[in-house]
């Protein structure tokens, strides 16, 4: 269903009441009795983990797999399955510029676009309390698998040119697989961008930043907002990102919020941070409350915050803990209340 999406994020944001999105799907095979396998290849079984999260815990809104390979997946790139962990991309297919030229931007659909399409379509049409986002891999990030991460960077110095033509294929896809997000009903996008938090600011706004911005200029209106993940060190990045115009920005654990925060207009929502792997996967109760608690008073100066995980939480997170986040935000915001 539409909703303002601008109001939205003004209304999750606030000192006196803190809300939570952590960037969850993959917990929900706990709740469904389904594998890694299950769902990242069947839109159905998607929507019914997102579907069973979003009956369990108050998220201020639901998220499709932030899978990393799907994309690159259809581009031609070879990928590992497994039932239990993450699928990955295992190979590259752009070694030069002959490559990016021959590059062939694919059609919105292929290989398992259209499953995690289907799941945001079935999330939109049966999840009406809250916000449905689509995850999207970056611009950066989808190059740098055809590419290579340790290969984009040396050849961003020795061979730009090739770099940008990949970006310029991969940001075309990637705004119709992002418009195909939002003829389903998803009110918008959570592009993930890791490999832009490798990077200088001035590499920042060359590769990343200026493409990104070409998804939410076209994109991005009152009904579909793009929030901009980096789960890298971004504490010198944050100008660069901003510049992107994305309504919203998720950081990741590697950085500290408190260094973030001053950085960011006040008009802007920042979402973090708690590690996923970490805390939320191997973590204790006890320790997600402590790392909850403290976060959440860190962030007290700042109206502009919502809590999250730093990134996607992995399978096999135990539900205790994530029950964990869920009981210290309460009690942060009950203990607010009464002082």
């Amino acid at each position: 269903m539409k909703r303002n999406m601008y109001e939205w994020l003004k209304l999750s944001s606030g000192a006196k009441d803190r809300k939570a999105l952590p960037v969850m799907t993959y917990p929900g095979l706990g709740l469904t009795g389904k594998n890694v396998m299950d769902v990242i290849s069947n839109g159905q079984n998607q929507f019914e983990c997102i579907e069973a999260l979003a009956k369990k815990y108050p998220s201020i809104a639901t998220v499709t797999i932030m899978d990393l390979s799907v994309e690159a997946e259809a581009f031609g790139s070879k990928i590992r399955f497994s039932n239990n962990e993450v699928p990955t991309v295992i190979n590259t297919i752009v070694s030069g510029i002959e490559d990016a030229k021959k590059l062939v931007v694919p059609k919105v659909g292929a290989g398992r676009t259209g499953c995690y399409l289907d799941a945001a379509k079935k999330a939109s049409e049966k999840i009406t309390d809250r916000p449905v986002l689509g995850g999207v891999i970056g611009p950066l990030s989808l190059a740098g698998r055809l590419i290579g991460v340790s290969e984009i960077m040396l050849t961003m110095i020795d061979e730009p040119e090739t770099v940008h033509i990949v970006l310029e294929k991969c940001t075309t896809f990637l705004k119709k697989y992002a418009e195909a997000f939002k003829a389903a009903g998803a009110n918008g996008i959570l592009i993930a961008e890791p490999v832009a938090g490798l990077m200088s600011p001035k590499f920042c706004d060359e590769f990343s930043s200026q493409y990104v911005k070409k998804i939410v200029d076209e994109l991005q209106d009152k009904n579909f907002a793009v929030i901009l993940h980096n789960c890298g060190n971004t504490v010198k990045l944050v100008d660069s990102m901003v510049s992107t115009g994305a309504a919203a920005f998720h950081f990741g654990n590697a950085v500290k919020m408190i260094d973030i925060m001053p950085q960011l207009p006040s008009d802007r929502v920042a979402f973090g941070n708690i590690e996923p792997a970490g805390i939320f996967k191997i973590g204790s109760p006890e320790k997600m409350k402590r790392m909850v608690t403290d976060l959440l008073n860190d962030m007290k100066p700042y109206d502009n915050f919502v809590l999250s995980s730093g990134c996607d939480v992995p399978p096999g997170t135990s539900l205790e803990n994530i029950d964990a986040f869920f009981e210290a935000l309460n009690e942060f915001n009950s203990n607010t209340k009464t002082n």
